[in-house]
């Protein structure tokens, strides 16, 4: 039974895994591409992405044999997001953000004890980074390993928040290994400017400066922010600016007008008299 169980559980990594393949720099995909990626083998990989053709979450390009997500695949689950999410503002956002500065844009939530790259926007300038596939979406780090965990970290309630400190702490390896109190007091600052500065983590040394978003779910931080090996050409202050100009108006926008209802209460419509 756990054999199952584990094995089902690869499969939906894999599913994820191949969704987050495409971006800005691969709108699209052959077998070959995600089995180099992720180095799987070639027949399961195949199967895969026929299965999920065959979902609607795929298309297949008959010539070039090559696979593009469908926008089914982008409309899954977006009807319950917030509205910043749903009707498309914080992709509108990105964006801006990425044409504005060049710099690489993310956007981090938390998952557990990690913060995640929910989403990855790579700008001109490259940095280095551990990762085989570089810095990308569906990486997860340690919320204490990360400037923009430490401010997911500071969305969570007293006490819960020391508690999942302390845990953290426990759980590191040696290498790992922090002062509670310090980390604290970081997640502290965090809270009270609004913002985070520092290491971004996930094996890169690249920095980042990242801000809330606003108007999410309850113990559902997103927060935005840009990703740069550090540079004296680069201030972590000015770009903190950019982040809150953009973020505010984002918000700011004005709402669409009002909708009238063409059919109110019980009323049907009227029939179309012909002749």
């Amino acid at each position: 039974m756990a054999q199952i169980e584990s094995n089902k559980a690869k499969i939906a990594k894999r599913v994820i895994e191949v969704l987050e393949f495409f971006d800005e720099d691969h709108p699209q995909a052959t077998v070959m591409d995600i089995v180099r990626r992720f180095d799987r083998p070639q027949s399961s990989t195949s199967e895969l992405l026929s299965s999920l053709v065959d979902l609607g979450l795929l298309h297949k390009d008959p010539c070039s044999r090559s696979y593009s997500p469908t926008p089914r695949a982008a409309m899954l689950g977006a009807a319950v997001q917030p509205k910043l999410v749903r009707d498309g503002v914080l992709t509108g956002l990105i964006d801006r953000l990425s044409a504005q500065t060049g710099l690489g844009v993310a956007v981090f939530g938390m998952v557990g004890l990690k913060v995640q790259v929910f989403n990855w926007r790579a700008g001109t300038r490259t940095f280095r980074t551990a990762g085989a596939a570089g810095f990308c979406g569906g990486q997860q780090d340690y919320l204490s390993d990360s400037a923009a965990g430490w401010l997911m970290l500071s969305t969570v309630p007293q006490p819960r928040r020391d508690g999942m400190i302390r845990r953290l702490n426990a759980e590191a390896t040696p290498d790992r290994k922090f002062i509670p109190a310090d980390m604290s007091a970081q997640v502290l600052s965090c809270r009270e400017q609004g913002f985070a500065s520092g290491k971004v983590g996930f094996g890169s040394i690249a920095d980042v400066t990242a801000v809330l978003l606003p108007n999410m779910p309850e113990s559902q931080p997103l927060a935005i922010g840009f990703v740069y090996e550090p540079s004296d050409q680069i201030v972590a202050d000015s770009l903190l600016r950019t982040l809150n100009e953009a973020v505010r108006r984002c918000v700011e926008e004005p709402a669409p007008a009002p909708v009238s209802p063409l059919f109110e209460g019980n009323r049907q419509p009227m029939e179309m008299k012909h002749g």
